[in-house]
């Protein structure tokens, strides 16, 4: 048995090796190359006629189409590269720097402590102007620093107003 034969498509002589296997041929392996093959898939791949085929296929098979892409984007893996890919392309750090992060500062919110059950609930405060990744907050403390313009003169006046507020005993008419 010979181990190499020609390729149907380039006519090169090739090993066995670079042939893929196929049961039904006589010598075990297909007719043309490797690199052929491939070539031959990336052309019809490449074609304006398979993505207007696969679009077809979507919209023919809707509830199909968009159950396997709930079920694909719900997968762990896939869970973890959206949160690696947005963190990268939003603040510039990944999901292991944001999972560091969030380990050093004892595992929840760096102002009020507190551990949401799910890491999609915590936020990455940043400074707008520079871009500079702060900490991670919960959405309510994210928020309040967002209502305060990210102003400390202002925060520290509304902490004066909240103290002075309850060490005179003022409370709010109902």
């Amino acid at each position: 048995m010979s181990r190499s034969k020609p390729c149907r498509i380039c006519g090169e002589t090739k090993p066995l090796d670079d042939f893929y296997k196929a049961s039904d041929m006589r010598d075990g392996r297909r007719s043309e190359c490797k690199s052929c093959n491939l070539a031959q898939r990336r052309a019809r791949y490449d074609s304006k006629a398979a993505v207007a085929r696969v679009q077809r296929w979507r919209e023919s098979n809707r509830e199909h189409d968009a159950r396997y892409q709930r079920q694909y984007a719900s997968r762990p893996e896939r869970k973890r590269a959206m949160r690696d890919l947005y963190y990268r392309r939003t603040f510039g750090i990944s999901a292991d720097d944001f999972d560091a992060r969030l380990e050093a500062q004892g595992g929840g919110c760096a102002i009020c402590g507190e551990r949401p059950a799910r890491v999609a609930s915590l936020h990455l405060d940043h400074c707008h102007a520079t871009g500079a990744v702060r900490g991670i907050l919960c959405l309510s403390c994210n928020q309040g620093l967002g209502k305060f313009r990210d102003d400390p003169e202002l925060l520290d006046a509304a902490a004066r107003y909240r103290r002075e507020g309850v060490t005179r005993g003022v409370k709010a008419e109902r």
